[in-house]
């Protein structure tokens, strides 16, 4: 059974607006999902790859974040580069990211997104830079 992470990353903004749910987020793999509604679609009635990239990015930066901010640093999006292999129309998009690199400057995730049949849909590249806060 999966459980809810409570993180602030996740609390607000897009990722709310989106429904974005995040599952896990511990070691070097996340795990998060989104509900296929309205809020999610394109006219077309597929999936927009904007909720794919935002699904990606929250996963991968949320994970990342939980590493650094113990020693008071944070996780920030660099890029995002995702390829669109499947359409979804209905059901959920389910996101694991793996860890690729973990250094003190960026962390490296690839994230395999599918949907309710297990079936990749997306694939993206996500670097998250760590950085000291600003005063």
């Amino acid at each position: 059974m999966s459980r809810l992470v409570e993180h602030p990353e996740a609390s607000g903004g897009l990722p709310a607006a989106l429904g974005i749910e995040l599952l896990e987020a511990d070691g070097e793999v996340a795990r998060g999902r989104i509900e296929v509604s309205e809020r999610t679609l394109q006219p077309y009635g597929i999936v927009h790859g904007g909720a794919y990239a935002a699904l990606a990015e929250t996963v991968a930066s949320v994970a990342t974040h939980m590493h650094v901010a113990p020693d008071g640093k944070l996780a920030i999006g660099q890029s995002n580069f995702t390829t669109f292999l499947r359409p979804i129309t209905e059901g959920h998009i389910e996101a694991r990211a793996s860890a690729r690199h973990s250094g003190s400057t960026t962390w490296v995730w690839d994230v395999d997104m599918s949907d309710d049949d297990g079936r990749t849909c997306a694939i993206s590249r996500v670097v998250v830079a760590v950085r000291e806060p600003r005063a």
